[in-house]
Order: structure tokens, then C-alpha cells, then sequence
């Protein structure tokens, strides 16, 4: 097959014409600043053995939250805590589950095997939290949506009772076109929130629910059901209150859970069910919950710790005294899932390496520090570095921040998020994940076209990332937002090529012990992906006026906040 190819154009008249643009020195040294061998220099350390997977509460942190440390002292930057440190505190509760789950139907008890059948766990508090015999209600996508006339509860009461639920959003044919998804109904082909996890345990706790158990399948979830196993052995972690305090968490039933689609066929049949004609009858507004008369009973025994977990901050302040005063906010992912010591095979195939999940975005942060660090005058407004915690147990780092704010959200003007570095080489286009949302879309095909690249909306809508990463607890407090992602059209390469790579990752590496460093890596391209980002972050930096929201986002009126 033809393989796709562009003329990149000379950097250095591109950075002019983009000063002649912008009115700026061109930042050519702070853009040559950004290297292969320094991204990879540090990505070899953070996703080291020694670093023990970086699992929040563990010796892994101690050490990454050290080495990120010493990092930003080394290139000069400030502490980004006003109170003179490098860290802002993230407190947290810490569980490691030892769950039991059976179902009961027609005076039939079938046990389920943890994980292989079925991942769960507990938010209360308790040490020990039991619920015996809750019904059962299958509630189709488990969606209330009034902007798309959709409520698959219609005012059943659910409280004390077992949810039983499809992964993503309703996929609605288009009426003209019965092969292709409704783009007026939940987006189409691209997942919105409603399609998330996070978002049906959320509802299923307001309904006042005991327990939420979604339904796996690798296609809609987008990712093999490994992956949950993975999260469901790991350590589960959430958020205490901010003087300490711990209680029940209000996004989340007393039990969240998955159930293999294997499983859940079974349970259906059981009730006198058929999967496939219940899913069908899901993906019709006039769906009401069924209730499959039987019960679910569940006992979660907790190894229970508190947790002073911490997101890393550095900030180059601003050099206008007034202007000075507000922020632009990049942030990654230092966190993965540590060590799994039941895993075969030696020591090195026990960690949770997470080279590029997201020891390569940590790494882009440090380089886009020493980018910053390179110009010849610090930009007019303040940019803040946040290495968060915990973005793998719910973006929980980033939330924290976004309640807990070190500097005011009215003063704060976009978050850059970096989650993965594109690791196969370069691409004819950057992919906008977060398309369509706000003004920052123009300042990123602007600095794109200077690169001789397109920009994209998300190639692979379906996944949801825009709901998967860090920038989503930004958005909520009302911050424009950029995350963007390569995975398409590589230069020189196939035209499935991409999807080669990006599939190949996703089935094979995405959250597993082998996601760890490899020689045939191109971060040609990466560097490329992250020299974007600074343009984009200093023209921010550095402009009149600020991002706006798009009047078509869903977060355009979500509060500002401090």
C-alpha cells in the first residue's frame, strides 16, 4: 500500500513567521530545547525497575516524587506550593479488596470467581462491608440524559438494590442511514460522558443504589477485560476530605464492579434473559429497568490505609507584575499500578513499568519545563507544572487539584494535559481529542500549520479519551482544556500502520506489566507533539485574550470556581 508522505517545512522561518504572527520573539532555543535523548533519558529512569511501577503510597512515589523534585530544582524552576514546597499533599484512602459476589435466581446460588468472573470492590470506610440479597435490576445503559430526551431509570425506585449495566452510550442507528450511529443522539460514533464508568457508578450512588456492575465488553469498553483484572487487583484508592477525614465516596455505590460478558450472559439466562435482545431493547427511549428477580450478595473485606500521596508542582512565574498573577496549568500523570507480586516470572515481570502509561508524559513535562526555562525572557503569565497522582485510580491527583486549587481558577486560563508520547515517528497531523470545546482548537491548527501538519478531530472517538485523562476534572471546574494524541497518518509508513501500532499496544501493553521501555522506539514525532503544546501554551501565555468555551461544549457553563 502507498505510503503517505508530507514536506516538512525548515524550523527556524517557521518560528519567524510565527513571531511575525504573534508579535513575539520567536522561541526558537526553548523549541530546540525539547530532545529525543532528554525524553528518553527520563522515561528510562521513572519506568526503571527501581521505580517499582510508581504506585501512589508506595516507595515507587517516594522515589518519583524525589526525582521530579530534584528535576525542577535542577532546571531552576520555582516550588509551585505557595507555601514554599514542591508538592501539594494529595490525602487518600487506600484499599486492597478481598471481594466475595453470587447472584441467586430461582433458588439457585451461583458464586462468581474474583477476578476472573468478576472485579468489585468497596467505598465505604469499613473495614468489612457486607450486602446480602439485593435485587437485581437491569437498568440498560444505566443513562439519565434530558439534553437527548433519555432516562433509562423513568422514576424506578432503586435504592438498596444491585444495577446491572451496559458499558458506553446507546448506540443509536441513524434513521437515514440504518449502518451508521445517530451523530444528534450521544454523538454517534464517539463516546461522550455518559459512556464512561465513572459516570454510571456516579448516577447509580445518587439513585442510591448498593451496587453498580457494568457489563464488559472489550469493543465498547475499549479495552480487554486484562485490563479491568488489572485495576481490580491493584490497590483501590480514594480521596479523603481536605482536613483528613474519611467517609463514604459520593461518586460511587457502597460496591462498584465489572462482570465478565460471559457471566452476565449466564446471570440473564438464568433470569429467563437473553443478552443480545436486552441490549437491543436498551437502545429504545421508551427502555424501563428490568428487574430479573433474583439477588446479589456481596462481602468486601479491606486491607484499609491512609494515603499522603502528593501531585508534584513547579511554576515559572510570569514577567509582567500584573499578568503575572494568572496561569497557564500543564499537567501528566506520574502514577501506574506498582508491583503484583503474584505474577510469574522474575521481579521485572511483576512491575507495572508504565513507560508509556505515563512515565513519557511525565518526561514531556520536564522537557516542556526546560523549554520554558530556555527563553530569553519568562513569558508574560505565569505557567504552572502539575504532576499528578493517582490519574490511574479515577483522576484523582487532577480532582483534588481542580477542588483544591494552589491558584485560583478564575485566574487560571487553560490546562495542557499530556497523557502517552507518541512513540512510532512522525505524523502528517495531530489529533485534537478535546475538538470542539473551545478557542484553543484555533491557536492549535495554527501552530500545527507552522509545522507543515493538519489538525484532526479524535480518530478514535469511540474510546472516549477526552473522559479517560486529566483534563476532564479541568474542564468540569469550566478551564479550556488541550489533550492531544498522534496516532494517525505516520509519515513514510502504511496507511493501517497506525492502527497497527496504536491496536497492537492497546491489546498487548495498555496497563500490563510489558508496557515498559523498548529499542525500536521513534520519538521523532513525540518531540514534534510536545514542541506544539509549548507554542501553544505560550501563546496563551502570552496573548490579549483569553480561551473560551465553544457554545456547543457541555462544560461551558460549569462553574469557575476560586
Amino acid at each position: 500500500m502507498a505510503a503517505n508522505r508530507i514536506t516538512l517545512l525548515p524550523l527556524v522561518p517557521l518560528l519567524a513567521l510565527a513571531a511575525s504572527q504573534a508579535g513575539a520573539q520567536a522561541p526558537a532555543a526553548a523549541l530546540n530545547a525539547i530532545s529525543e535523548p532528554g525524553l528518553l533519558a527520563h522515561i528510562k529512569v521513572l519506568a526503571s525497575d527501581d521505580f517499582e511501577g510508581r504506585a501512589p503510597g508506595s516507595d515507587g512515589e517516594r522515589k518519583t516524587v524525589a526525582y521530579l523534585e530534584q528535576q525542577f530544582k535542577q532546571l531552576g524552576l520555582k516550588p509551585g506550593n505557595p507555601d514554599g514546597t514542591y508538592v501539594q499533599p494529595v490525602p487518600m484512602r487506600g484499599q486492597i479488596p478481598s471481594p466475595t459476589f453470587s447472584y441467586t435466581v430461582a433458588g439457585n446460588t451461583v458464586p462468581l470467581r474474583f477476578p476472573d468472573d468478576y472485579v468489585a470492590h468497596s467505598t465505604a470506610a469499613q473495614t468489612q462491608v457486607s450486602i446480602a440479597s439485593s435485587e437485581i435490576v437491569f437498568v440498560g445503559y444505566g443513562v439519565q440524559a434530558p439534553e437527548y430526551g433519555w432516562d433509562d431509570y423513568k422514576g424506578a425506585d432503586l435504592r438498596g438494590k444491585t444495577l446491572l449495566m451496559l458499558i458506553n452510550d446507546p448506540a443509536i442507528a441513524d434513521p437515514a442511514a440504518p449502518s451508521q450511529l445517530d451523530k444528534s443522539m450521544f454523538k454517534g460514533a464517539a463516546m461522550t460522558y455518559y459512556g464512561r464508568w465513572t459516570y454510571k457508578y456516579q448516577i447509580a450512588a445518587k439513585l442510591g443504589a448498593a451496587a453498580a456492575i457494568i457489563i464488559h465488553e472489550t469493543k465498547p469498553a475499549a479495552y480487554p477485560y486484562d485490563v479491568v483484572k488489572t485495576g481490580g487487583l491493584a490497590e483501590n484508592f480514594g480521596l479523603l476530605q481536605k482536613d483528613g477525614t474519611a467517609g463514604n465516596d459520593p461518586d460511587a455505590p457502597v460496591i462498584p464492579g465489572w462482570i465478565h460478558l460471559d457471566r452476565a450472559r449466564e446471570l440473564l439466562a438464568a433470569a429467563g434473559q437473553d443478552f443480545d435482545a436486552l441490549k437491543q431493547a436498551a437502545l429504545r427511549k421508551d427502555f424501563k429497568p428490568v428487574a430479573l428477580n433474583g439477588t446479589a450478595s456481596f462481602q468486601v473485606d479491606n486491607q484499609t490505609r491512609m494515603v499522603q500521596s502528593h501531585n508534584v508542582v513547579a511554576k515559572i512565574e510570569g514577567s509582567d507584575p500584573k499578568l503575572k498573577h494568572e496561569y497557564i496549568v500543564y499537567t501528566a500523570h506520574w502514577d501506574h499500578f506498582g508491583i503484583d507480586d503474584k505474577l510469574p516470572g522474575p521481579r521485572s515481570r511483576q512491575i507495572y513499568h508504565g513507560a508509556l502509561d505515563n512515565a513519557s508524559g511525565t518526561s514531556a513535562l520536564l522537557e516542556l519545563a526546560k523549554a520554558y526555562q530556555a527563553l530569553p525572557k519568562a513569558p508574560k503569565r505565569s505557567i504552572l507544572f502539575v504532576a499528578t497522582t493517582a490519574e490511574e485510580r479515577g483522576l484523582l491527583g487532577a480532582k483534588y487539584y481542580a477542588k483544591n486549587p494552589l491558584y485560583p481558577l478564575s485566574k487560571t486560563l487553560a490546562n495542557i494535559n499530556i497523557d502517552g508520547i507518541n512513540a512510532w515517528g512522525k505524523t502528517a497531523q495531530i489529533e485534537n481529542v478535546t475538538s470542539g470545546h473551545s478557542t484553543i482548537d484555533t491557536l492549535l491548527a495554527k501552530y500545527a500549520a507552522m509545522q507543515g501538519r493538519k489538525v484532526e478531530p479524535d480518530s478514535r472517538p469511540e474510546l472516549g479519551s477526552f473522559y479517560r485523562a486529566d483534563q476532564l476534572e479541568f474542564a468540569r471546574v469550566g478551564v479550556p482544556v488541550l489533550y492531544t494524541k498522534a496516532r494517525s497518518n505516520y509519515l513514510g509508513k502504511p496507511a493501517d500502520y497506525a492502527r497497527q501500532v496504536v491496536d497492537h499496544y492497546v491489546a498487548h501493553d495498555y496497563h500490563k506489566v510489558s508496557d515498559d521501555v523498548r529499542g525500536d522506539w521513534d520519538f521523532s514525532g513525540g518531540v514534534q507533539d510536545i514542541q506544539l503544546l509549548f507554542q501553544v501554551g505560550y501563546d496563551i501565555a502570552q496573548g490579549k485574550t483569553w480561551p473560551q468555551w465553544h457554545a456547543g461544549s457541555e462544560f461551558k457553563g460549569a462553574p469557575r470556581g476560586q
